[in-house]
């Protein structure tokens, strides 16, 4: 059973339950069960409702609106203790009474939720909340980081430090792609699947899907950002263009492609390596070895060494759209 069958079953029994209790009260308070069990229903969907418009209210969030809230109802208390209105009507001492504990409530409310966690040690002194570490954060990944297949590598690293959150609809697109009919696409697809599937078998706690709500008709990039901002999230993938839209919203956006450059080896003309010569090369001299990211080096004359592992004397370094291309000479004995 899915998360979301879940909650919708959790839901209707409520429902039940809350028409039951109506029924039970209804001779009393209705003179009829059928009243009471109507009564009950409605108000079983109407708690409901909140709840599902408050699904994008975290814990977080609801303790901040709770502190904030007592905080504007003593000052509504403070505001109302000075007899300002005491020579006011009892009806008018209501009114405005109600008027002040509202607004200052309400006030008190949005303030603390805009507030960060250090900025109430101002209201609460000698009492800070620890700082959370960006590396504690939830992490959100997207489908291109899915697809690209480098993920559970780096997570068996330790350098992914929290568990990692797949939005529901991302998994919905994965899906799509599995089942398109062009065969490079469902190829794609399906080894994103197959990839969440056994980092699931490995640490069934390592992954979690995110049931959410956003409109459907809004862009996969803006419902990724709109997550990571709700949870308070980093996000993770290989889309330069999705970086620079969420880091334009301070959020903490995670390149593999950057860090897999970062961590490219500083070669430079002059330098010599050991290089497992594994193919023929262009031209007939030649044989072509491989760094452990990827980059092609061209080592002259060494058509005789194929198949060995040679020392390597780097001569020459040519950017290419693809990249770097590393040309070497085998070192002299």
């Amino acid at each position: 059973m899915t998360p979301l069958t879940t909650v919708n079953l959790l839901r209707a029994l409520f429902v039940v339950f809350a028409s039951f209790v109506g029924a039970a009260v209804g001779p009393d308070l209705f003179r009829s069960q059928w009243r009471g069990a109507g009564a009950g229903m409605i108000c079983g969907l109407v708690v409901v409702l909140a709840d599902r418009l408050l699904k994008g209210v975290t814990l977080r969030t609801f303790s901040s609106a709770t502190f904030g809230l007592l905080m504007g109802l003593f000052f509504s208390w403070l505001l109302l203790s000075s007899d300002i209105l005491r020579h006011a009507s009892e009806d008018v001492q209501w009114i405005v009474g109600l008027v002040v504990y509202c607004t200052f409530g309400y006030l008190g409310m949005m303030l603390a939720i805009r507030s960060g966690r250090d900025e109430f040690s101002l209201i609460i002194p000698y009492v800070r909340f620890r700082q959370s570490a960006a590396q504690d954060l939830p992490l959100i990944v997207d489908s291109n980081i899915l697809i690209d297949g480098r993920l559970e590598r780096l997570r068996k690293t330790g350098f992914v430090g929290s568990g990692l959150i797949v939005p529901r609809f991302v998994l919905e697109e994965l899906q799509l792609l599995a089942d398109s009919g062009d065969s490079l696409r469902r190829e794609r697809g399906r080894r994103a699947l197959n990839l969440l599937e056994e980092m699931r078998e490995h640490d069934p706690s390592c992954v979690s899907v995110h049931e959410s709500t956003h409109d459907p008709g809004t862009k996969v990039d803006a419902r990724l950002v709109q997550l990571a901002q709700l949870l308070g999230a980093r996000l993770l993938t290989n889309d330069s263009n999705l970086c620079k839209i969420a880091r334009l919203q301070n959020i903490v956006a995670l390149n593999l492609n950057e860090l897999s450059e970062a961590l490219r080896p500083q070669l430079a003309s002059g330098d010599e390596l050991e290089l497992a010569l594994v193919k023929e090369g262009k031209e007939p001299h030649q044989a072509v070895g491989y760094l452990p990211d990827g980059t092609m080096v061209v080592v002259n004359h060494a058509r005789a060494r194929l198949g060995e592992t040679a020392t390597v004397h780097i001569s020459s370094v040519v950017h290419t759209t693809a990249g770097r291309l590393f040309f070497g000479e085998l070192k002299k004995l």
